[in-house]
């Protein structure tokens, strides 16, 4: 009875032993101290290896240091007390700066109840290569819970741009043993510039419908991206994600190949609301938003998407497909988003199906676009319904489907022929269009010229990182004053959702 008393003592007396504060200063500390205050700090990373960090633990990173080294960590916190690293002092932010030395400058491996916030972070290098700015890396872990990137300055990320898995942040969940999976990552208030390839980008190799272990409670929230090489941001592999009020310009400036500022890939119940998505370049794909492969119920809700070279929105599978593999692409809601000045193609379908496109506001511009155009992928799109939608252009507006293809550029003849099945209801078509759909509630207006100062939404300079905070307050604002404006009430944004049990892939 003794002996058991005394090992609860003693269980009882470590876990309420005090959080420790751990300090690393590049200019003023030395390994052989014991890291526990500002005059006893670390000089390197690498001593957080070795030590018994544990949870509820702080790590500092002081104010004014730079490391040539990447930042590696292996320990986790608990719910109730993750481990935080953060920046301590008055001063410029720590500096991580990995470029020629590592892959990653901050990767969290294999770890969780972790929060890393207040850091610089580049990683260039000579030529291209596997390159990242944070790696949440978690491999035959399990569920790995609680982890959040917060208030982050990335930039001059020269990854390559042939792979999606490198770039700003990667958060990625592998599995080849053991079904693994994020439950709760938080990735929000964070500014990107000049990353290839992709700004923040999922990877999961538990998508199928056969091996379906989705992360939940993804929240990418309060970003900025501007001037990314490929994608601007993805989630893949997920159930509930909510990517809202994020700023995505000038995406796909270097990648090859389709990229799109915004989307989700083999996901259920993705909530992308209020991002603005602007000036994607390209035409291979090139869309603001997308709702793609193998993926149910994804909404898009009060987005702004404008100046696009390929166009506002994608939703897109293949038809012919293994259902083994993918489910399809069903049950997207596209509901008052505002489009203003996209090109080619303002609405692409490319196979997927019972797609709801409603209360949206067009404005093209003064050239030639696809205002509709259904695209061939195994096959066609079914059940999609355009309902009150304001389909307005400055200059021609054409509808149709897929007869041929230059590049990025479809050739489209007018209609939509079975199987095709697109219906028009109640839409208003303003400007000039040619091969109108059959809309037996529709109506036609003329274009109104849109005034450019109700288009001038707040900017940012990439370069003043500790401006972030009063520009997502006044950009959020100009937001639901333009929607508000535009589709004549405030919009009612939502919650995310998870899929009912009765409704798993995984049975």
């Amino acid at each position: 009875m003794k002996r058991q008393f005394a090992i609860l003592l003693a269980l009882l007396c470590a876990s309420a032993a005090p959080a420790e504060i751990w300090h690393i200063d590049s200019e003023h500390g030395d390994d052989a101290y014991t890291g526990l205050a500002p005059d006893q700090a670390w000089r390197s990373f690498a001593q957080l290896l070795r030590a018994d960090i544990k949870p509820g633990d702080t790590v500092l990173l002081m104010a004014g240091s730079a490391w040539r080294e990447p930042l590696l960590l292996t320990h986790s916190g608990t719910a109730e007390a993750p481990i935080t690293i953060t920046r301590g002092g008055e001063g410029p932010r720590p500096r991580i700066e990995v470029g020629g030395v590592a892959e990653n400058a901050v990767e969290i491996r294999n770890a969780d109840n972790i929060a890393v916030s207040g850091l610089e972070l580049t990683n260039t290098g000579p030529g291209t290569g596997l390159r990242r700015g944070v790696f949440i890396n978690a491999i035959d872990f399990g569920v790995a819970t609680n982890i959040a990137l917060r208030d982050l300055y990335i930039h001059d990320i020269k990854g390559t741009n042939e792979r999606k898995d490198n770039g700003g942040i990667v958060f990625s969940a592998l599995g080849p043993a053991v079904p693994t999976r994020f439950e709760g990552i938080t990735i929000e208030r964070n500014l990107l510039w000049k990353v290839d390839r992709s700004g923040i980008a999922g990877i999961s190799d538990q998508v199928s419908v056969a091996r379906w272990f989705p992360s939940r409670f993804v929240v990418i929230r309060d970003n900025v991206l501007e001037d990314i090489g490929g994608d601007g941001i993805v989630a893949r592999g997920a159930d509930g994600t909510l990517i809202e009020h994020n700023i995505v310009r000038h995406a796909a400036s270097r990648a090859p190949g389709y990229n799109v500022a915004i989307w989700q890939w083999s996901t259920d119940n993705t909530l992308i609301q209020l991002n603005e998505a602007a000036f994607t370049h390209g035409i291979y794909d090139g869309m603001g938003f997308d709702s793609d492969f193998n993926s149910r119920n994804t909404t898009l809700l009060s987005n702004f998407s404008h100046d696009n070279e390929g166009g506002f929105l994608l939703i897109c599978t293949p038809v012919v497909r293994d259902p083994v593999e993918n489910i399809g692409n069903s049950g997207t809601l596209v509901r008052q988003n505002v489009s203003y000045n996209d090109r080619e193609r303002i609405i692409q379908l490319g196979g997927a199906s019972d797609a709801l496109i409603e209360k949206n506001v067009i404005h093209a511009g003064p050239g030639e676009v696809q205002m509709v155009v259904a695209t061939w992928w195994d096959g066609w799109s079914e059940r999609i319904t355009l309902r009150d939608n304001l389909l307005g252009t400055r200059g021609t507006a054409h509808y149709g489907y897929e007869t041929g293809r230059s590049g990025g550029h479809y050739v489209a003849s007018p209609g939509f022929p079975p199987p095709l099945s697109v219906a028009f209801d109640g839409n208003v078509y303003a400007g000039e269009h040619l091969d109108r759909p059959a809309d037996a509630t529709g109506r036609e207006k003329s274009a109104r010229e849109p005034r450019p100062e109700q288009w001038a939404v707040p900017v940012l300079d990439p370069a003043r990182p500790d401006d972030l905070p009063g520009f997502l307050a006044r950009h959020r604002a100009w937001m639901l004053a333009m929607l508000r404006r535009e589709l004549g009430e405030r919009p009612a944004l939502e919650q995310p959702r998870l899929m009912m049990p009765v409704d798993y892939r995984r049975r």
